[in-house]
């Protein structure tokens, strides 16, 4: 994967600087303060969601355990507006042009057990944070390692995976339905990407310069189906 034109480190010194030794460049703005806006949300509806599940969870350990993610979200959720602030933004106005952009999947994908809402925190939000991921790589340095620092696992997906294998040994016929369930997410999740991609024009262009102006839309879906994949291996499920 190639990085956009005029990121790297020299931009990074210059945007750190900035006209008046505090905020970043215009150009870095650009190309950093979008992706983190889209982060940020994702972080805020996280936080949201798991702080909910905590009090769906069947165990006293589950409640313990998803309540220590949401807490983690939302220490995210700063990590990321401290990185918004050094680039000269603000939080707020960076993450609003994303607000909502989850509402119609979270209505679609309603879980009906809490099996199907473990599996939807990590197999559909998943999917973002490698879309994320992705045009992580044409940020500049700084704000590259913000994301993927941010976006690496919290232990989130151990939970998942071993609380599933533990339910699926009493249950044989969960693994096929978690594995139904795990596909309709991926492709509302795909269709999240896709409205994103097509919404914000500024995420188009780092797209292309990340996989390549050719097709980069069928490029970065190929991507996070081998990632997809590569998650439901973890689980023991089909992809």
């Amino acid at each position: 994967m190639t990085s956009l034109p005029g990121s790297g480190p020299a931009l990074e010194r210059s945007a750190a600087q900035g006209p008046d030794g505090g905020g970043g460049s215009t150009s870095e703005q650009g190309f950093a303060l979008p992706v983190l806006g889209m982060i940020a949300y994702g972080e805020l509806a996280e936080f949201t969601r798991l702080a909910a599940d905590s009090a769906r969870a069947p165990s006293l350990a589950g409640r313990l355990e998803v309540s220590r993610l949401a807490e983690l979200a939302r220490e995210r959720l700063d990590r990321i507006a401290l990185r918004v602030v050094e680039l000269g933004g603000s939080l707020e106005p960076t993450m609003a042009p994303f607000a909502g952009v989850l509402v119609e999947f979270d209505a679609r994908t309603e879980p009906s057990t809490w099996w199907e809402r473990l599996l939807k925190g990590y197999v559909g939000y998943g999917v973002s944070d490698d879309f994320a991921r992705a045009l992580a790589d044409g940020l500049d340095a700084t704000s590259r390692a913000v994301v993927i620092d941010v976006l690496a696992d919290d232990g989130h997906a151990a939970m998942v995976i071993d609380a599933l294998a533990a339910e699926a040994a009493a249950d044989p016929t969960l693994a096929a339905r978690s594995a139904l369930w795990c596909r309709r997410l991926f492709g509302e999740s795909l269709g999240v990407v896709q409205r994103v991609i097509v919404e914000h024009p500024e995420l188009q262009g780092l797209l292309a310069a990340v996989v390549g102006p050719l097709d980069s839309q069928q490029r970065l879906f190929s991507q996070l189906t081998a990632e997809h994949s590569r998650r439901m291996d973890r689980l023991g499920l089909s992809a």
